[in-house]
């Protein structure tokens, strides 16, 4: 029988997500046994607030990941995203809707930039993204002079504090409800529509998605617009959460939590792999990790050695289990046919003439 590859990786990708959500399960139950506090009903709000704020530009770089690509410039665009929206609230006196609109267009032109710079002038994303973090944390620190931007008790952004720091119903936090909406909104897009069969064509063999008609280029840089659409979603959240914005220091490193995320819930680094649930259990994974640090009151700077220890673990096991599948397929072609093996050119049962 013919290797089927689609079903195969998407049975590994299964297991994937299952083997994550139980690990995401037993530590929660560790949590919960080292501290009880953890169980607490605003220590479960403030999780999944986080869990929120973060599981959404995560599901932009997951994207991204699944094209082959990678994103660096996330953590300095909230933080230029941040500023500029301070200026335009409290100075420039725009109003609400039209900030947002323009954070959001200006994030999404900038990862445009990105994605034609990487598809049309055959740059590595690793470097098109890297400069991109080095001028975007610069130009935020110029245009502020290095001082810090907030938005105090102005009035008239209580819808955005609402967005960032309220509660539906008084229960659900505002940030793991738009999660949740845009979780559904793109696994629809990448589970269930042809841009996400592309998608994952162009991730897997971008040569053999070109030969089969796909424009690999669009395909790749409507990724990167995403997720430029998604960093803007969650720069809001994060500026009005915090109420001020360093230009030095927000959003620092912030890249690497949704990298981690993504690899840890099974998108490859290799491209072609990936998933919105998996995407979801890892942040909620790398939360519940840096909860527990908190908890137990270990210094915070330890965050970036749990991030680091993540990746690479994550990487490690795609690695290996990349290589126990290619030996199964190749054992499975190697393995020979019996109906390939009859050269009779009948039944075998027929009288010879």
């Amino acid at each position: 029988m013919p290797v089927n590859h689609a079903q195969d990786a998407r049975a590994t990708l299964m297991k994937k997500e299952l083997g994550i959500f139980i690990l995401l399960i037993v530590l929660c139950v560790v949590v919960a046994a080292i501290n009880p506090n953890f169980l607490l009903a605003i220590n479960l709000q403030n999780l999944a607030r986080q869990i929120g704020a973060f599981g959404i530009f995560s599901i932009g770089l997951g994207l991204v990941i699944i094209t082959g690509g990678i994103e660096l410039s996330v953590g300095s665009m909230m933080a230029l995203l941040g500023v500029l929206l301070s200026m335009m609230l409290t100075e420039w006196h725009l109003g609400v809707i039209v900030a947002v609109l323009l954070c959001a267009g200006i994030a999404m032109s900038l990862s445009l930039i990105h994605g034609l710079l990487i598809t049309r002038v055959n740059m590595q994303p690793f470097i098109v993204t890297l400069c991109g973090l080095l001028f975007y944390r610069g130009l935020a620190r110029f245009i502020t002079k290095d001082e810090t931007k907030g938005f105090g008790t102005f009035g008239g952004f209580d819808s955005l504090r609402f967005l960032a720091n309220g509660n539906l119903f008084g229960v659900l936090p505002m940030p793991f409800v738009l999660l949740i909406l845009i979780s559904v909104v793109t696994w629809i897009v990448l589970h269930r529509s042809v841009y996400g069969r592309y998608l994952f064509a162009t991730g897997r063999n971008p040569e053999a998605a070109r030969y089969a008609g796909i424009n690999t280029r669009w395909m790749i840089t409507i990724a990167y617009v995403i997720s430029g659409a998604l960093t803007a979603i969650s720069g809001i959240i994060f500026a009005f959460y915090t109420n001020s914005v360093s230009p030095a220091n927000h959003g620092n490193a912030y890249e690497l939590y949704g990298i981690a995320a993504a690899v840890l819930g099974g998108c490859s680094l290799r491209g072609g792999e990936g998933s919105v649930v998996g995407i979801l259990i890892g942040a909620a994974l790398l939360e519940v990790l840096r909860n527990l640090v908190n908890l137990l009151g270990i210094p915070s700077s330890l965050d970036f050695a749990v991030m680091g220890a993540v990746i690479l673990l994550g990487v490690m096991a795609d690695q290996l289990l990349s290589e126990r599948r290619s030996r199964r397929q190749i054992k499975m072609m190697r393995t020979p046919n019996p109906i390939a093996a009859d050269h009779s050119g009948g039944t075998g049962s027929e009288p010879i003439r």
